[in-house]
């Protein structure tokens, strides 16, 4: 628990006060945003201001694990060097994709498909070697199962371990692409996928809390109900930390943002939660704890599918942040009831899990 406590405490306050250090670095770069022709008209006051803050938000979290191993003298476990190599992979791809939209001074950065091409080389990897690296106990970081509150049945090594290796492999890049690019699309007010994210992770600092004290691997008297997950622990660190970070970097991203994470930050976000997603073993259940990000993104979905098979459009405009602007509310407004609902979602999440536990 110290650990986590320290990993927390320690990227809170690195992005806490790094973050002005670092926007003052950006303004004598002139490293600004650039904002689309074709969004809300309130939005064209925010050109010009600092991006790609999520370079604080990975650098915060990779410092907060890196101190709280010090503190706990613990050795970093696959598990986490997994989901932070995700993180910092496609905050990589973002930081591109940021610095691209910069220097050609214009509000595209790289092309889709380049974007797509270096999410997968990043997914790919992370896939590929979460299958390996077995402990002591035959565990490997994740599982070819698909997974809900814990593994199911559904085995996509149905036929083989081969077979199971390149399902898998598809499968966990499903999840890495949906998740970035749902963390991505949320990022459209200020503050608003901040919060919606410190959420998220908080929930799944709980979870890795709740599964390290019941896991088979510890319990001297491991119960049915116990979890396979090989390291729970160190993934509430990382969680943790995180989470820090976002709160940290809340304070200047909040309105009216003095930074924006741009893509480096929303990749790197939507990848963590991947991958705490994928070697928690709660696939599926992250679609629950992570609904906020889940129904921006399904407003987009339902806005292009009715665009196209009926020439109508549901919302005003897509993303859904962006109708209830242009229906009159407040900005500050729409990102505060965001994130009660996204609190709502992340309670309905744990509720799930906590319940499923009692009556295993």
């Amino acid at each position: 628990m110290i650990a986590i406590l320290v990993g927390a405490g320690v990227a809170l306050l690195t992005a806490l006060f790094g973050t002005p250090l670092f926007i003052r670095f950006l303004i004598r770069k002139n490293y600004g945003q650039f904002v689309r022709e074709d969004g809300p008209t309130a939005h064209f006051s925010k050109r010009g201001t600092p991006t790609m803050g999520g370079v604080i938000i990975i650098a915060a979290t990779l410092i907060g694990y890196g101190v709280s191993l010090l503190v706990s003298q613990r050795v970093p476990s696959v598990s986490a060097l997994l989901c932070l190599f995700l993180m910092t992979g496609l905050g990589l791809v973002g930081f591109l994709d940021d610095f691209t939209k910069i220097r050609k001074q214009r509000s595209l950065g790289l092309t889709a498909r380049a974007k797509l091409v270096g999410q997968g080389v990043v997914g790919v990897t992370f896939a590929a070697l979460a299958l390996q690296f077995p402990n002591e106990n035959s565990r490997t970081p994740a599982s070819t199962k698909i997974s809900f509150l814990r593994d199911t049945e559904i085995d996509l090594a149905f036929a083989g371990a081969t077979v199971g290796l390149i399902l898998f492999v598809i499968w966990a890049n499903l999840l890495v692409a949906a998740w970035s690019n749902a963390v991505n699309i949320t990022d459209g007010l200020d503050g608003l996928a901040t919060g919606v994210s410190l959420i998220t992770f908080g929930a799944y600092v709980l979870v890795g809390i709740w599964q390290l004290n019941q896991s088979c691997q510890y319990l001297a008297a491991a119960g049915p109900s116990c979890y396979e997950v090989r390291d729970p622990g160190d993934l509430a660190i990382v969680a943790a930390a995180v989470m820090g970070s976002c709160f940290g970097f809340l304070w200047w991203n909040a309105n009216p943002a003095k930074i924006f994470m741009g893509d480096t930050g929303s990749l790197a976000l939507g990848g963590a939660l991947a991958g705490l997603s994928i070697l928690t073993r709660t696939e599926l259940l992250a679609v629950v704890i992570g609904g906020m990000f889940v129904l921006i993104v399904s407003s987009v979905v339902i806005q292009i599918s009715s665009f196209k098979m009926t020439g109508k459009r549901v919302f005003k405009m897509a993303p859904l942040q962006h109708h209830f602007e242009l229906m009159g509310w407040a900005e500050i407004t729409i990102v505060i009831r965001f994130w009660l609902v996204a609190g709502l979602f992340a309670a309905l999440g744990m509720g799930l899990f906590y319940a499923e536990w009692v009556v295993s």
